[in-house]
């Protein structure tokens, strides 16, 4: 009886040390919008060619992300019920999850379509969920102004590749301030590493474009050391991405804006990996079955 109970504390004692908290933290934030930029970011649908727009983040270990927010504009007078699906996706850095033999090699890597896919995100994304799918993500909008006014934008038709990539933007844009809240019903489970966010709204009528955020980082989790500048694409530019600032706005990368762009992720931080719970199951299961065989022992002896 003393062996099963120490056996059994044990046990409990395994599950506590791996089991992360039930209280999700803010793991990331951009902060608020700052009015200088927004980007078209949408999935592909009938008659609309698919847009992608990404700022990074960084882990220093495993972590879960369980929801995110993000903000951008919808038309002016738009309802919320024009929100036809949301989708968020999650790339890994570029030379990851892409094909380097298609570049021009170090140091630029560019291709026939950029100018370089250093500090780019990857060719293709590491992980996705889509509101249009079972059980991956649920979303909420919520209108925060009637009108919001950014200076430049991005919008669809508006990115080229080289040499006419460098348009100066679509100019000034108004619309309705709207943040998304997502949470993701299967949850992002994310390995110690440098990350891209990617989210994409489609509108049965017109187009969500995602607001910029002061870069350096000014308010939510503050400046950190690797931030990247937004990037983005579409259907026509895949695999390839241009940087929102340094390539499309130009007039030049060393001259031109650089953006961040407003996100937030919330989750926690320093779970394990998938293969650690397989581990733990399988030795969980193995003190089960030495469990039921000491008790057995003890009943025919």
């Amino acid at each position: 009886m003393k062996n099963h109970i120490l056996t059994s504390a044990f046990f409990l004692a395994c599950v506590a040390a791996v089991t992360p908290s039930n209280a999700d933290t803010l793991l990331f934030s951009t902060g608020s919008p700052d009015g200088k930029m927004a980007v078209a970011t949408r999935p592909e649908s009938a008659g609309k060619f698919e847009i992608e727009a990404g700022d990074d983040f960084i882990f220093s270990n495993t972590t879960q992300i369980n929801s995110a927010t993000f903000t951008g504009l919808l038309p002016p007078g738009s309802n919320l019920n024009n929100v036809s699906d949301v989708v968020v996706e999650i790339y890994r850095v570029f030379p990851n999850d892409s094909n380097v033999a298609r570049t021009s090699g170090p140091p630029t890597f560019s291709t026939p379509q950029v100018p370089t896919r250093v500090n780019s995100p990857s060719d293709v994304a590491f992980a996705s969920r889509d509101s249009a799918a079972a059980n991956q993500l649920t979303f909420n909008a919520s209108v925060l102004a009637s009108s919001f006014m950014a200076a430049n934008s991005v919008q669809p038709g508006g990115i080229h590749p080289i040499p006419g990539q460098t348009t100066g933007g679509n100019g000034q844009v108004t619309g309705q301030e709207v943040t998304f809240s997502v949470v993701f019903t299967t949850p992002f489970v994310l390995p110690a590493d440098h990350y891209f966010f990617v989210p994409q709204v489609g509108l049965n009528d017109g187009n969500f474009l995602w607001l910029s955020a002061p870069r350096p980082i000014t308010g939510g989790t503050g400046p950190f050391v690797g931030d990247l500048q937004a990037w983005t694409r579409d259907q026509m530019l895949d695999p390839d991405w241009l940087r929102v600032g340094a390539d499309i706005v130009g007039p030049t990368p060393a001259t031109a804006p650089t953006f961040n762009l407003t996100f937030s992720l919330t989750g926690v931080s320093g779970v394990p990996e998938p293969s650690t719970w397989a581990m733990m199951l399988v030795g969980f299961l193995g003190l089960g079955l030495a469990l039921r065989q000491s008790r057995r022992k003890v009943s025919f002896s």
